[in-house]
């Protein structure tokens, strides 16, 4: 009998129990939830040459930032997949590997391919998808209209109930401004499948965009609990609340919750969620004139000082560039910044120039020199969409322009990209600035 994974597609593994262990494990890696790891090993020991267990191990690795574990499953499963394996399976096992071994370009242009004529092929599309998928680190500047483009060309292969498809169509959509489509997208995801973070983070972003603070905070207060500590979102879906705390100018709340969920000693979170959690978390608690406690800027630096050591990841790059400002590691920033220019001279910085304009308007704020931020950071607002991440997390260097324009006497410009935050996204905290910039 042919064994099949949970969309239909064929398996090459005769054994039972290795394919049913193989179609949990992946729907645990595709909502987020523990237990992955664990289910897929039993995969892995139910048939040793099941090569897509094999690199969905890998992928997991790979999330844990565990490079070198990641390296070697992935390469156990192409050796595998090269003696028994069907087309789309050495296709996907070809495409895990190119993502795993720093080929991002290629890998997306693959995955793109290989989508086309096998779309139901999930953890393929997954790649692609999410705040931190191929799409949004490609340095493109409309990587959130890409991805509601691939989600559209083959939503016509799921059915509506399929949880996973679902979600990720709606946080596409949500992230590239169809909030109220995206919402009842995400909505609907949530309620197929609840022990699923991701889509708990998903409909947390839409209801964030959306203007729907407070919502946000209750859907997080009421879900939270149910999600492990160990789940590698359990901090960062917190961290979703922390920001609807400041926005309700609720510093001690936030503070709570940083303490209780985000900070590095209290989180199992993915190493690019901790430090760019922790970066703008404590960036935003500062900036809002509220007093970060001593010794957090210290241990956020500590923890990502062994993370990202190497200029060229440019979603990370800007939050170390955040964090060594803060804690005024003048030599580290200015270092980053020469070594992310001579990236971008040779062109082999996709998000392109934008960077290190961040990283040097990041300094320059932290050192309180406004004029000098809004100088190097306004020719570039435009292009922050290129570092990926999220709308949310991308919000933090928008807010650094707005404040770099209201206390270096520029009202007007601030004024004007006030008025367009609002237009797009009601918030609290921008409508008490509006008020102080009309005093």
């Amino acid at each position: 009998m042919t064994q099949l994974d949970s969309r239909g597609l064929p398996l090459s593994t005769s054994s039972d129990l290795a394919a049913e262990r193989y179609r949990e494990g992946v729907d645990l890696l595709l909502s987020t939830w523990p237990g992955a790891a664990e289910v897929l090993e039993e995969a892995i020991a139910a048939d040793p040459d099941f090569s897509l267990a094999h690199a969905a191990r890998a992928r997991l690795h790979a999330i844990r930032t565990e490079v070198a574990k990641a390296k070697e499953r992935i390469a156990t499963a192409q050796k595998i997949v090269a003696r028994r394996g069907t087309e789309r399976e050495r296709s996907h096992v070809e495409i895990v590997s190119l993502a795993i071994n720093g080929q991002s370009a290629k890998a997306l242009e693959r995955a793109l391919a290989h989508a086309d004529t096998w779309p139901r092929d999930v953890l393929i599309l997954s790649l692609v998808l999410g705040a931190f998928g191929l799409f949004a680190f490609s340095g493109m500047a409309d990587h959130d209209q890409a991805r509601v483009g691939l989600c559209e060309r083959h939503a016509r292969h799921f059915a509506d109930d399929d949880w996973w498809f679902v979600t990720y169509r709606g946080w596409s959509h949500a992230e590239n401004g169809n909030v109220a489509h995206g919402r009842a997208l995400t909505q609907r995801g949530y309620d197929l499948r609840i022990n699923n973070a991701n889509a708990a983070h998903a409909l947390s972003h839409a209801m964030y965009e959306g203007g729907a603070g407070e919502d946000a905070e209750r859907l997080i207060a009421d879900w939270l609990p149910r999600y492990d500590r160990t789940g590698i979102l359990h901090g960062h879906i917190a961290w979703h609340s922390a920001l609807g705390a400041l926005e309700r100018e609720d510093p001690e709340r936030a503070l709570a919750i940083y303490a209780d969920y985000i900070q590095p000693s209290v989180t199992a979170g993915m190493p690019v969620n901790v430090v760019s959690d922790t970066a703008s978390f404590l960036w935003r608690l500062q900036a809002y004139g509220h007093a970060v406690p001593a010794g957090l800027w210290d241990a956020a630096a500590a923890y990502s000082g062994e993370y990202f050591q190497k200029a060229g990841f440019a979603f990370a790059d800007v939050h170390r560039a955040i964090i060594d400002a803060a804690v005024g590691d003048k030599a580290a920033v200015e270092r980053r910044t020469e070594a992310l220019k001579g990236l971008v001279d040779a062109g082999a910085l996709a998000a392109g120039s934008v960077v290190p304009a961040i990283c040097r308007a990041a300094l320059s704020f932290a050192e309180e020199d406004y004029a000098g931020c809004a100088r190097v950071l306004e020719p570039v607002a435009a292009e922050v969409v290129r570092i990926g991440g999220s709308g949310a997390q991308r919000e933090m260097i928008e807010d650094m322009l707005l404040l770099a324009l209201m206390r270096s006497g520029e009202p007007v410009k601030a004024r004007e990209l006030l008025d367009r935050r609002l237009h797009r996204r009601p918030s609290p905290r921008d409508t008490r600035w509006q008020g102080l910039l009309a005093t």
